[in-house]
């Protein structure tokens, strides 16, 4: 079957349906150097929102008890997995044992100069690097990104574009949203800080995890049997 009838299949089911935004939004063609994103939250947002699996839609997944504000838009790139290639690709970084992936979409923070009111939307992203997160031992990898086009911040090619400060305070956020002010035992960790060429890697081990998992339609609709 050829590309473009797959195109076409594919724009008649859009108008019928509503994409699920992890399933059914391509990731893009141009990855890793483009992705598309989906935005589940926004620096305003007072409440942590999360996509409901099952339906697409947004859920609340709670309110943020504490102070912590998420520094930039913050969602999850379609069509990504966090497993089995995820986890050995930690493991092989860090040199652990045991760490797999959290099962979830790949997490990225897109870093915009315009203020987005509001959360459920996509945009395209370039990634510049990353933070290496493991909770419970789980790769929990966020991805830093700047938003194509972008007046300003597009001139970041490389994690190094980053001021310390930013970085920091990305840090800060991710390691302490889950956690009490004061709490023992902390649940995650930030083992380290990569750039551009590793944020690729992660990227297409997370679309591979979830081709294995999930598949591809395009190459449904290509079998002979069917």
């Amino acid at each position: 079957m050829s590309e473009n009838i797959l195109d076409e299949i594919w724009s008649k089911i859009r108008l019928l349906l509503k994409s699920h935004p992890w399933h059914g939004v391509p990731i893009g063609n141009n990855i890793p150097e483009t992705v598309t994103t989906y935005i589940e939250i926004v620096p305003t947002d007072t409440v942590k929102y999360e996509i409901e699996k099952n339906s697409g839609y947004l859920k609340v997944d709670r309110p943020q008890k504490y102070s912590n504000i998420c520094p930039t838009p913050y969602g999850f790139i379609p069509q990504t997995l966090c497993a089995e290639n995820v986890g050995e690709y930690c493991m092989k970084m860090t040199g652990r044992d045991n760490i797999i992936g959290d099962n979830d979409p790949l997490d990225i923070c897109v870093i915009t100069e315009k203020s987005l009111n509001h959360s459920n939307i996509l945009l395209q992203a370039i990634p510049i690097g990353g933070l290496r997160m493991i909770d419970n031992n789980e790769a929990d990898d966020k991805i830093i990104a700047v938003m194509k086009d972008d007046a300003i911040f597009s001139q970041w090619k490389d994690i190094s574009d980053c001021s310390e400060s930013f970085i920091e305070r990305l840090k800060h956020y991710f390691l302490t949203y889950k956690d009490a002010p004061g709490s023992e035992g902390k649940r995650c960790e930030i083992q380290s800080v990569y750039g551009k060429d590793e944020a690729y890697e992660i990227i297409n081990a997370s679309h591979s995890d979830y081709l294995k998992r999930y598949g591809d339609l395009n190459t449904l609709l290509n079998r002979k049997d069917i």
